[in-house]
């Protein structure tokens, strides 16, 4: 009887993706000297990065503490696009919606950086693996001046955002958290650099994607099925005009892994048949929020 009890107990808590300490950051407990309110806004800030200017924008708490270490979440923004209009919410919700859902203990600070430019616009093209470099250094930037939890640093993107939060999730896979992929591509951001690490992972994808078709969507998913040591299980995608599927993958407890199938083309934000609004902010707070 006892047995049974102990055994189950432990069932239970492995499913759950457990509560770590923070880790605060070197910027815990001092005053910001860079980035203040004003980060939020045009023009942002900028930091030298392979020789060249890179651009910024930070989303701080109304009331932000220097003594509570927050999570880290940087919005990525698809080619065409800046960080100005994922910080303002030109096209594309905000920050992808989530600051209007965030509102736990923990809180966020928000990171929406800007590309470069390339054949088809400003986008993450990772040239020599330079918007890695740049990440990295802006991660260290921003740690160095605010208070973060470095164990709570999040990526989202949508199209070439989403393409460059993957190449993140291969090159930095110990240092960040979970991501969230919106309708990406393995293959516009570079060469997935290492890419074996594990890695939380939500992803959607629409079936009837014309411009990254989700046959792309679906290797990113692949690999990471394997890095996070899920079990095999089917993804069902749905028929046209149906509600979109959501697949919940049996991986190691630490790295949970969602796929999410929806009828329709290349958009950030899907709705189902007569839904008013989309799931798309809905299911990665949800994911997100799990990591305490």
């Amino acid at each position: 009887m006892l047995t049974n009890l102990i055994t189950g107990a432990l069932l239970l808590l492995s499913a759950v993706s457990p509560a770590t300490a923070a880790k605060p950051s070197p910027g815990c407990g001092k005053a910001p000297k860079l980035i203040t309110s004003a980060a939020a806004t045009a023009p942002g800030l900028t930091i030298q990065s392979n020789n060249k200017n890179r651009q910024f924008f930070v989303k701080l708490p109304a009331d932000y503490d220097n003594s509570h270490p927050y999570r880290l979440i940087f919005g990525l923004h698809p080619v065409g696009g800046s960080g100005q209009q994922i910080a303002t919410g030109s096209g594309i919700s905000a920050y992808y919606g989530l600051p209007n859902l965030i509102n736990d203990t923990i809180g966020a600070i928000y990171v929406a950086p800007t590309g470069l430019s390339g054949a088809l616009g400003v986008g993450w093209w990772n040239n020599g693996g330079e918007d890695v470099t740049f990440i990295k250094k802006l991660i260290q930037t921003i740690e160095d001046d605010l208070c973060i939890d470095q164990n709570l640093r999040f990526s989202t993107g949508f199209s070439h955002g989403a393409a460059m939060s993957f190449i993140l999730a291969c090159a930095l896979g110990k240092e960040l958290r979970a991501v969230a992929i919106l309708s990406g591509s393995p293959q516009i951001s570079g060469q997935c650099p290492g890419g074996t690490e594990p890695v939380a992972w939500y992803q959607q994808h629409g079936t009837r994607d014309q411009v990254l078709p989700i046959a792309g969507g679906r290797q990113m998913r692949d690999r990471f099925l394997k890095n996070n040591g899920c079990a095999a299980k089917e993804a069902k995608e749905p028929a046209r005009g149906a509600a979109h599927i959501k697949t919940v993958y049996e991986c190691n407890a630490d790295y949970p892994t969602t796929f999410v199938a929806f009828d329709g083309d290349h958009t950030p934000s899907p709705k189902d048949p007569g839904a008013s609004r989309t799931f798309s902010d809905t299911y990665t707070w949800e994911f997100f929020s799990q990591f305490k």
